[in-house]
């Protein structure tokens, strides 16, 4: 059995479907047809496959011998982006575009189905594969999870494409990976007065700009500046004319944060510092807190050990690349949260083919050569696992 081989053998049908999938973007609890075709692929293969009331479908592999079962997933959902990358297989939903690379991750998941599929009676135990809707709006994982996907799961695998990271190399690493993402709104109130008289009023918009200053002090201050964290206001909305005092302001922004036990503490640190500050310019202030996802970290140094050793088992070291955690984040935390998991990412960074921009640019492109490499990854990685749990 030659993983490697095999992926090789499917890196037209990878790449194919890919390019379809590139094709026929759909956003977030939209991907009907993304879903349709996935499952009819799945059961060409003699997969076992479940519909949900929403988008996503999910396939069981029952491998020839008994064992623990993992799960592998990958991400379908596009974003509301005009295209401008030129490629023959250019977007054809206006308005829509796999700027994240979601597609790339369906094919080669459907790959490594392909592969596994192949050598189904050597496994020691079940794959399970989720191929999710909703990771872009972070409301996937949470659905899929409460819909029991994982109530039969010992250990979940994903992996992201990334686009500064050098194609095909694959990075994965222990501990922190992906921070947290969680909301926030704002809400000044104050006393509207003439701007020729603001002793009359309660200037909103002095209280707000003071919020937004006082809450840096959080990052600066209050966490420890060994953690990474961001918090950033993103939106201020105030005032109706340029000579009147307004009453009211309202902001919206966001905190990433890679500690768990931080993170549950930011929203009264947070929430102290909003009152008080308002207080201080005889204005009200309230804070509303929105959890939207956790970290991801690779926090499980078994399940890490045997994601890296079976990327260097197919790949060798020149097959790896160092990158160190990002802020952005990912809701594939949910799945973590309920079992051990591993997360990777795969490059696809080849300036020769115009393929140099991020993940979210209406510019990205992806070097294919990722492609048969990643499926490849998928598929050894549950391979080893189910081998090495007996």
């Amino acid at each position: 059995m030659d993983i490697k081989q095999l992926a090789d053998k499917y890196e037209d049908y990878i790449v194919e479907k890919r390019r379809y999938f590139h094709q026929h973007p759909e956003p977030s609890w939209q991907e009907v047809n993304t879903t349709n075709v996935i499952e009819k692929e799945l059961k060409s293969m003699g997969i076992e496959t479940k519909r949900y009331d929403k988008t996503g479908v999910s396939g069981l592999i029952k491998g020839g011998k008994p064992g623990k079962t993992v799960a592998l997933r990958a991400d379908i959902d596009a974003l509301s982006i005009e295209e401008q990358a030129d490629v023959p297989f250019k977007s054809e939903n206006k308005g829509f575009m796999h700027a994240c690379g979601h597609d790339t991750h369906a094919a080669m998941l459907l790959g490594a189905a392909k592969i596994l599929s192949e050598i189904r009676d050597e496994l020691e135990g079940n794959v399970k594969f989720i191929f999710q809707a909703a990771e872009e709006v972070a409301e996937g994982a949470k659905y899929y999870t409460e819909q029991g996907f994982l109530d039969d799961v010992d250990a979940i695998f994903g992996m992201h494409i990334f686009g500064t990271i050098e194609a095909p190399k694959i990075s994965i690493e222990g501990g922190s990976r992906m921070a947290s993402a969680d909301s926030f709104k704002i809400t000044v109130k104050g006393k509207a007065a003439h701007g020729s008289a603001p002793n009359l009023g309660h200037d909103a918009i002095v209280a707000a700009s003071a919020i937004v200053m006082n809450l840096q002090t959080v990052v600066s201050r209050v966490n420890n500046p060994l953690e990474p964290l961001v918090l950033t206001v993103g939106t201020i909305h105030g005032g109706d004319r340029f000579n009147i005092i307004p009453q009211k302001v309202v902001m919206d922004g966001t905190l990433r944060t890679f500690s768990k036990e931080f993170r549950s503490q930011c929203e009264e640190i947070m929430g102290n510092i909003v009152t008080s500050t308002a207080k201080a310019f005889n204005c009200e202030a309230e804070l509303e807190y929105s959890y939207i996802c956790g970290p991801t970290n690779n926090d499980n140094e078994e399940l890490t050990n045997i994601a890296r050793n079976a990327a260097l088992k197919l790949y060798g070291e020149e097959g790896l690349a160092h990158m160190g955690p990002i802020t952005g984040s990912e809701d594939f935390a949910f799945y973590m949260d309920k079992v051990p998991g591993v997360f990777a990412f795969i490059g696809c960074i080849n300036p020769e083919i115009g393929a140099i921009y991020s993940n979210h640019s209406d510019k990205f492109k992806v070097d294919e050569s990722a492609l048969s490499h990643g499926a490849a990854f998928y598929a050894q990685f549950a391979y080893d696992y189910l081998k090495e749990s007996k």
